[in-house]
């Protein structure tokens, strides 16, 4: 696969896991704080459960083509008789993507499956407290992804 091309797919995923937390946090989670608890928790939930799909869709491109990527210079390097030295800004992003992925994964396997379980017992306290963690760790992975971001584009 071409350089460009798997520049391109890790960039549109990256768009759609920042963008979407930019969404979620900002727009949706906003306009269904207006609803009553059983109907916003149901619908946070609904909307969760296909948004973090997609997001291990994107995760499994991003550190696929980000693995390539690294590989191809590194070959590259390597057929010309140098050596391959990463550049700060790919480091950045190899680490900040690193503790994102380890942020959604608790989001995915604690919050989001205490918030189901809650929602189909209709046990809304319990839901409410497990959309707190969603939101206060989505708020986090949302400030990594874009501090990343704006790291990599300064440098």
């Amino acid at each position: 696969m071409s350089y460009a091309l798997l520049k391109l797919v890790h960039l549109l995923a990256v768009i759609l896991w920042v963008g979407g937390m930019l969404f979620a946090h900002c727009f949706l989670r906003p306009a269904a704080a207006r609803l009553e608890p059983p109907q916003r928790l149901t619908l946070m939930a609904a909307v969760l459960g296909p948004f973090l799909n997609a997001v291990l869709a994107a995760i499994v491109l991003i550190l696929a083509t980000g693995a390539a990527m690294i590989g191809q210079e590194a070959a590259q390097a390597s057929q010309s008789g140098g050596a391959f030295f990463m550049p700060r800004a790919w480091t950045l992003m190899a680490a900040g993507g690193i503790v994102m992925t380890a942020i959604y994964a608790y989001i995915r396997l604690v919050p989001f499956k205490g918030l189901t379980a809650a929602v189909a017992a209709a046990d809304w306290p319990a839901g409410g407290r497990n959309m707190a963690l969603i939101r206060r760790w989505v708020g986090v992975n949302l400030l990594l992804g874009l501090a990343v971001v704006v790291a990599v584009f300064l440098a």
